[in-house]
Parts: C-alpha cells; sequence; structure tokens
C-alpha cells in the first residue's frame, strides 16, 4: 500500500487552516501538502507541522497574484523576470517550510513560444536551486481551460527538453482521467517519470470510490512499479466532515 499524506488546502474545510494539521495527523497522515501557504508567515505554518510530527510534502509556485493577475507563467513569453523574482520568494519560503516538492505551474498560454519559455524558466529554476526537487503537472482543460500544460504527453517533451535531475513529473489521477479518459493507463504509461502522486476522483475530484478509477488496482500497480513516493489525497470531501471520507484508505 503506498503512504498517503493530505493536501490540507483541500481537506478539513471544516476546520480553520492551523487546526487541519492536528486532523490530518489524527487522521493517520504523516505528511501534508499545501497548495499556496503564502498567506501566513512561514515560521506559523512550520510550528503547526513540526507540533503534530508532520513532513511537508509539496507547495506550489509561484505565490498567488493579489492584484488579480492569472496564476502561474512559468509559460508565458516575456515572464522571466517576473518568474524569477517569485521563484526567489517561494525559495526563501521553501528554507523555512522545508517541501520535499514544489510544482512549478505553466499558466495560461499556448503554441511554440510559449513551450520555450516553460523549458527556460523550468531549466532556470533547477540550476538556481539545484538541491530543491520540482514537478510539473497536466491539469485538464474542463478545470483549468487554456492552461499551458495540458496532456502528458506534452509534459514529457517538456521533462526531455529541461533534462534536469531535480524536475520530475507528478501525476494526479484526477486530471489524468480528464485529460486521458483512463488513469491508471496514464500511470501505467509515465510511472517512470513520476516524482510525486495525487488522488481524486473524476469527474467531481470527490474522494477516491466515487469515480470509475479503480483505486484499489491504482494503488496495486503503484507498488509494483516500486513507487516510494508520497500518494497525497487532493479532493473535495462529498462528507460534511473529511474523516468520514476516508474509507479508502483501508483498500
Amino acid at each position: 500500500m503506498p503512504k498517503f499524506a493530505a493536501n490540507i488546502s483541500l481537506l478539513f474545510p471544516e476546520l480553520p487552516y492551523l487546526e487541519r494539521f492536528q486532523a490530518a495527523a489524527e487522521a493517520g497522515f504523516k505528511a501534508v501538502e499545501i497548495l499556496f501557504p503564502y498567506e501566513l508567515a512561514a515560521k506559523e505554518t512550520r510550528r503547526a507541522l513540526l507540533a503534530n510530527g508532520l513532513e511537508l510534502v509539496l507547495i506550489n509556485a509561484p505565490p498567488p497574484n493579489y492584484t488579480g493577475a492569472e496564476p502561474g507563467y512559468a509559460a508565458i513569453p516575456g515572464g522571466e523576470a517576473r518568474f524569477q523574482s517569485d521563484i526567489r520568494r517561494v525559495l526563501r519560503y521553501a528554507d523555512i517550510l522545508r517541501p520535499g516538492l514544489i510544482h512549478i505551474m505553466s499558466g495560461y498560454a499556448s503554441g511554440p513560444d510559449a513551450q520555450e519559455s516553460f523549458v527556460r524558466n523550468l531549466q532556470w529554476a533547477a540550476d538556481f536551486a539545484p538541491q530543491q526537487l520540482f514537478t510539473i503537472e497536466p491539469l485538464n482543460p474542463v478545470s483549468q481551460p487554456g492552461y499551458f500544460l495540458n496532456d502528458y504527453e506534452l509534459a514529457a517533451q517538456v521533462l526531455d527538453r529541461v533534462d534536469r535531475p531535480n524536475i520530475g513529473l507528478q501525476f494526479d489521477s484526477f486530471h489524468a482521467h480528464m485529460i486521458h479518459g483512463d488513469a491508471q493507463a496514464v500511470w501505467d504509461r509515465f510511472h517512470p517519470r513520476v516524482a510525486h502522486a495525487q488522488i481524486g476522483a473524476a469527474p467531481d475530484r470527490s474522494e477516491p470510490g466515487l469515480g470509475p478509477t479503480d483505486f484499489a488496482r491504482l494503488f496495486t500497480a503503484m507498488d509494483a512499479a516500486g513507487y516510494s513516493g508520497w500518494v497525497s489525497a487532493e479532493y473535495t470531501p462529498s462528507t460534511p466532515r473529511t474523516p468520514d471520507s476516508l474509507g479508502w484508505m483501508q483498500v
């Protein structure tokens, strides 16, 4: 059985942010991920992690743009200076939070110029912080219309061109199903590249067990592939209380 982490940006929404750490630990999680931990001082989040014996698996980059601009712009031509500035800011948070992985979002763009920008920016980040591990993740066009990285084949092409050992693929069963129609098939094909995995049921991103994906089979395939990374529960619980949505952990 894989080792599971909780995405506390989505799980335990019935609780205030800082109380979600204890709830995750009490539910049996040993690690958490946080989409955008930038609203509070990093030291507050770090204290909550330490108090509950939790590892921080992953955070997203860049920080949200509070002026209303679209989040993520690594694939936006001409955005290199802004990208580098915000990655430096993310890494200052990472110095305190110590996330295992930082997910770099591509942003909303299309075409060859966007791919060139994405590749160059990823190479810069990997070279600027060679000890930090990064990921890229395809997001489906229903949830994120216009998002550049919207296909696993495209992600593989980008990773081949970036060619850096500290950047890998982020697999998400929800997005994989929504993009390609079969999360299991995506895992079977691309798992050698996967540095981090997330789970949620399509088509509504609810807990595993409510959609078409056979998660027991997927977990078996992860074990058979020798995947030793975290598998983060990144879904919107269908139950008022998050613990009541966790039956899939016993599959």
